[in-house]
């Protein structure tokens, strides 16, 4: 049973890579898409979820990073003075992380369901 396996992270890195490039795209497609390469890989169904869902994660940390930064520039760039532009920062970057965390736990989920697929699919 040991070799039927496959590798949980090489599935989670590989529907990473899939969200990433497909998701200017097919913004939700894409992590149904990512996951089930994800679940092809790390084959079997429950390792397949867990793949999926991690390779949501990876793409969720990276994209709420980018919101929380884009959000405090974008806050800081409205407010005049430099007092105001760190509150502006501030608080955009906790609406970023807000929302970011939000849209990633989403598309965490729909991985996971795409990795059940991709993983029912390689057994």
């Amino acid at each position: 049973m040991g070799g039927s396996r496959g590798s949980l992270w090489l599935g989670a890195f590989a529907g990473f890579l899939v969200i990433a490039v497909l998701e200017w795209w097919l913004p939700i497609i894409a992590h149904l898409i990512g996951g089930i390469v994800a679940g092809l890989i790390a084959r079997g169904m429950s390792r397949g979820a867990l793949a999926g869902f991690l390779a949501g994660i990876i793409g969720g940390i990276i994209f709420t990073l980018v919101a929380a930064v884009a959000g405090a520039a974008w806050l800081s760039g409205i407010f005049g003075g430099w007092f105001w532009a760190v509150i502006g920062s501030a608080l955009g970057a906790i609406i970023g992380l807000i929302v970011g965390v939000l849209i990633s736990f989403v598309g965490a989920i729909i991985s996971a369901i795409g990795g059940f697929i991709g993983g029912a699919i390689a057994r």
